[in-house]
């Protein structure tokens, strides 16, 4: 299969010597799109046959259908450990990490992983979603054709980009939106010129998605009732509440799936969570799978049969008891995603806010209209709520507004979805600066991104700036040996460490000037005497940033770096400016 790319690969570059190379790179934006929409297809229709199959017999035996998500994250474990060991990453910021600190270059095994698993894991009832695992499988399928085509960084991480638009795209045939998610998340350093590529492999997975798919397997709705700036109010203050809700679903989210992954027997950690599944699916079906068949069941009004095959069916007995059964699956929804994937399932968070917002703004229009007698849509506030979610817990507001209004098939609820969207991400920020992906990706880093700055920084390694071509003194040398390391040296600084290789000081060339043309005799003047502690000094663990700030606190020129207290070398200013100067053309 890789001989047989490898040779079609050779075919396409062969006629990249009749193109230009913004020509060539919208071929391959295409040849992408194809590959990361066809991806994407296939996994929908994977899982869709997978649930079909479940759900033959949830109708008869339901109490056996609740272990399923268990049976798919025991496979999805089997798969991982079994194929992939240590080398399987989640999320997209493991995708923005490797734009930052490997050259974009993502496996190849990538490109179908997260297919597998993925589809095990969602298509047995795990309650999560597949776009995540959608978007990692076109990143890699982009940054692995650039590497068949020999492109540069630059367009590898363009065609990264292609793939991840091209899967958001065919999943919800939303390519605007599968562009803008590319651009939103991934793309922190972004130029025009990618703009094009992104566009067309966006297109090309929706169109995909379109001719292949089936239409009941995409999420879509037929919006029935236009935008009444009336309701303006309520929109004000549905944002304010998917805000909170936004940042309840991270916080709850980040809290469980710690708490699983300190479970350090794997099979221990699978088995608790998928009979913790099982228990909340006993209790609300409708968090079995992605969940986004009961997201239509709401905008048909439908709710009552959403607790059909629930334990505590009997308990509703009224509207009221259905709209705090409807908030409690709301809120349990975090809860059933964060164990699906912490007890070691895959998928992502896309889904998950995307049900969380349409139950959170159906509840929230439903019970106004109970308590104030008004007579507010319901459906356009769970679609809103929707976007209000997205927005809100990945920080992607236009991503969040085009999507609901490409699968409304229009924009007439364009303003309400910029109103919830814009105010719930003001409320997630305030309270929570960076979004789950963003402070997981300053974790890998090691430093945070919020601006061009800090993210072209964030690409160098400090490790590979420390320079070791300085001269190594010893507290007890005399001046001779000063005067020898002085002459044999070309740099203006000089280490001073202990016997067991720790720092101890330096001693910079213009401080000592007088001292080593001293007549006084050699051994009364000892290195230990001269030398100065540092102002500053490094670790190991320190980010480019720091250093930074160091040497403008300092005003050194070269700054020590240990390990601990063992001294590792030194960094200079100039060499450091000199690889950002780099760093910044290679982006531009």
């Amino acid at each position: 299969m890789i001989e047989r790319f490898n040779r079609i690969a050779r075919g396409i570059i062969f006629f990249r010597h009749h193109l230009s190379d913004k020509q060539f790179l919208i071929v391959s934006s295409i040849v992408v799109g194809l590959l990361s929409g066809g991806a994407a297809v296939i996994l929908k229709s994977i899982v869709h046959n997978i649930q079909y199959w479940i759900e033959r017999y949830s109708y008869e035996d339901f109490f056996l259908v609740i272990f399923f998500p268990l049976v798919g994250i025991i496979l999805t474990v089997i798969c991982i450990n079994a194929l992939w060991k240590n080398n399987f990453k989640k999320g997209s910021a493991e995708i923005t990490y490797a734009i930052t600190k490997k050259s974009s270059q993502l496996p190849l095994s990538q490109t179908y992983s997260h297919v597998i698993t993925s589809a095990l894991t969602v298509g047995f009832g795990g309650s999560t979603g597949l776009e995540s695992p959608m978007v990692s499988t076109g990143s890699a399928i982009g940054s692995n054709v650039a590497r068949a085509f020999r492109l540069t960084y630059k367009e590898k991480t363009i065609l990264l980009a292609c793939g991840a638009a091209a899967g958001i795209a065919a999943a919800f045939n939303s390519p605007i939106a599968g562009v803008l998610f590319a651009i939103e998340v991934l793309l922190a350093d972004i130029s025009a010129a990618a703009f094009i590529p992104l566009i067309i492999a966006a297109a090309t997975g929706a169109l995909l998605s379109k001719i292949i798919l089936a239409e009941g397997i995409l999420l879509s709705f037929v919006l029935a009732q236009p935008f009444d700036y009336h309701n303006t109010h309520y929109y004000l203050l549905l944002g304010l509440v998917s805000g909170f809700i936004a940042l309840y679903y991270a916080r709850s989210f980040e809290f469980i799936h710690q708490v699983m992954k300190n479970i350090n027997r794997t099979w221990l950690r699978v088995g608790i969570g998928g009979i913790l599944l099982a228990l909340l699916i006993l209790l609300f079906p409708s968090l079995l799978g992605e969940g986004y068949e009961s997201i239509k069941t709401l905008a048909s009004l439908q709710t009552t049969t959403l607790f059909d095959r629930s334990a505590v069916a009997s308990w509703i007995t009224n509207e009221y008891a259905l709209l705090v059964f409807l908030g409690l699956v709301t809120l349990l929804k975090s809860v059933a995603a964060a164990i699906t994937i912490g007890s070691g399932g895959n998928g992502g968070s896309f889904g998950p806010s995307l049900f969380m917002g349409a139950y959170m703004g159906f509840v929230f229009a439903r019970a106004l209209n109970l308590a104030l007698g008004t007579d507010i849509p319901e459906v356009n506030f769970a679609l809103v709520g929707m976007a209000g979610m997205l927005s809100g817990v990945f920080y992607a507001p236009l991503t969040a507004i085009f999507l609901i209004a490409e699968i409304t098939g229009g924009y007439g609820l364009i303003i309400p979805l910029m109103i919830v969207s814009a105010i719930s991400l003001a409320v997630a920020t305030y309270f929570q600066p960076k979004s789950m992906e963003a402070k997981k990706l300053a974790k890998l880093l090691n430093a945070n991104i919020d601006d061009r700055d800090q993210y072209l920084l964030s690409r160098l390694d400090l490790m590979q700036l420390i320079e070791t071509n300085f001269m190594i003194l010893h507290p007890h040398d005399n001046l001779d040996a000063l005067r020898k390391a002085i002459a044999a040296s070309s740099r203006n600084t000089f280490a001073v460490t202990t016997a067991a290789g720790d720092l101890a000081g330096i001693i910079q060339l213009d401080d000592v000037r007088q001292i080593i043309f001293s007549t006084e005799p050699a051994d009364s003047i000892l290195v230990k005497d001269i030398m100065n502690i540092p102002a500053g000094q490094l670790t190991l663990t320190d980010n480019l940033q720091t250093a930074l700030k160091k040497f403008d606190s300092t005003g050194l020129w070269n700054l020590p770096v240990v390990d601990g207290k063992k001294y590792m070398g030194f960094i200079s200013k100039s060499s450091l400016l000199a690889k950002y100067r780099n760093e910044l053309i290679r982006s531009a």
